[in-house]
Formats: C-alpha cells, sequence, structure tokens
C-alpha cells in the first residue's frame, strides 16, 4: 500500500505528488525505457502523443511482468530535450493515473539523450503488494 501526500492545486495540476510513503514489500528497479515505434511497428519519431502512449505502455508493461502496473509507481524522473514538450507530456502523463494518485516526480530538460530521435526518458519506481518500489529510466 503506497500513501499519498496531499497534493497542492499546482501539484495536481502538474500531476505529481510531493511525496508517496511506502514501507515493506520487494523492491524492482527497472532499466531506461524510450520509444521510437509503437507496438505495431510505426515509426513515432517526432510525435509526443503516440510516444509517451507507448512508452507508458512498455512500462505497465515491465510492471506487470514484475506483479505490479502503472498505478504501482512511486517516483519518477522525466527529461526532455525541449522544455516546451512539458506542459505537453504533463496534460498526457495525467491519463495513466486517472485516479488522481501521481508518482512524485521531476520533469528535467535536457541537451541530448543516447540516441538520436529521442525526445524524453522517464525514471520511475513503483510499489506493489509485494513490490515497495520500481525504478526506470524511460525517453519519449
Amino acid at each position: 500500500m503506497a500513501d499519498y501526500l496531499e497534493k497542492t492545486e499546482l501539484q495536481a495540476a502538474r500531476a505529481y505528488s510531493p511525496a508517496v510513503v511506502t514501507q515493506g514489500g520487494r523492491t524492482v528497479w527497472l532499466a531506461g525505457q524510450t520509444a521510437i515505434r509503437d507496438e505495431a511497428g510505426n515509426d513515432i519519431a517526432g510525435h509526443s502523443r503516440p510516444r509517451v502512449k507507448a512508452i507508458f505502455g512498455l512500462i505497465d508493461k515491465t510492471l506487470r511482468r514484475t506483479g505490479g502496473s502503472l498505478a504501482n509507481l512511486v517516483t519518477m524522473t522525466v527529461f526532455i530535450n525541449d522544455p516546451r514538450y512539458g506542459d505537453r507530456f504533463v496534460e498526457l502523463r495525467k491519463g495513466f493515473f486517472p485516479d488522481g494518485n501521481y508518482p512524485a516526480s521531476a520533469l528535467i530538460t535536457v541537451s541530448h539523450f543516447a540516441r538520436p530521435g529521442m525526445l524524453i526518458e522517464i525514471s520511475r519506481r513503483g510499489r506493489d503488494r509485494g513490490i515497495s518500489r520500481l525504478d526506470c529510466d524511460p525517453r519519449i
């Protein structure tokens, strides 16, 4: 079980929690995640909505393999290569956490990623019945 610290109006608008408290369970550390193709193999480079959807889908798929889901994310660090993408990402992220229990989060602008065409990366941690934290670094 995770306890989400009450959010200010600004924090809720930006789709993150100031703190998420967990205890017990098992810790699972996840590798970085990005996407330049969707599940059908279509090129999604340069398209933020399909890219965010694909990355969160891949994150959820990985978490399900460990017994968790997106609802179990505790924290994420999102890396984008242009600050103009920040507000759009925040709006898209809200849709993946409809209960309003957002992970704690940082949104950081960087100048380059590991591969050309990458626009965003998310590092995250989560918790499930048997998972106390999940950490990963996805790139959109």
